[in-house]
């Protein structure tokens, strides 16, 4: 007999539906999974995990973000029905020579993700400093009713010789 687990829909799977709907977000990225660590042991279904992802900046190349956050598990959070926790951390750094595709709003989102079946999701937005030349980026998670003030915050300085681009 399989597990409850070997029916877990994988993450690859659902974002590929959403895209073939045209529910993607047009300029927000698309993370991959980088690895995960259990966290609790569940009897039936996944365990409690977080599960670190990777992202590149779409509109700014030459960095990528690292977003860790908390992904409920047990029979509810296997099918996709739980509610994640608000607790998410994210890190961005240079990895590679900083270029802009196009200029760039002094506020926008570039990462959104699902953390629970309705309404719940781990958002990231960048933020320019222009009097710095950095970028600052923002993870906090939000509700339709009631977001959560838990956030985290990392901080990419662009070359001088670089200014960032604005709109």
């Amino acid at each position: 007999m399989k597990s409850l687990a070997a029916f877990q829909p994988s993450r690859g799977a659902l974002s590929a539906t959403l895209l073939a709907l045209g529910l993607a977000l047009p300029g927000v990225a698309a993370a991959e999974t980088v690895g995960h660590v259990d966290t609790a042991f569940k009897l039936i279904g996944r365990n409690h995990q977080v599960v670190v992802e990777a992202f590149d900046d779409p509109s700014v190349r030459g960095v990528s973000c690292y977003v860790s956050r908390a992904r409920t598990g047990g029979l509810k959070g296997t099918f996709g029905l739980a509610e994640d926790t608000a607790d998410a951390s994210v890190a961005c750094r240079q990895v590679g020579d900083i270029s802009f595709s196009s200029p760039l709003r002094e506020q926008e989102e570039v990462f959104s993700q699902s953390a629970s079946i309705l309404f719940k999701k781990v958002r990231i937005v960048r933020m320019v400093d222009p009097k710095r030349n950095t970028l600052v980026y923002l993870v906090y998670s939000d509700k339709l009713i009631e977001g959560s003030p838990q956030n985290s915050v990392t901080a990419v300085p662009v070359p001088a010789s670089i200014p960032i681009p604005l709109r």
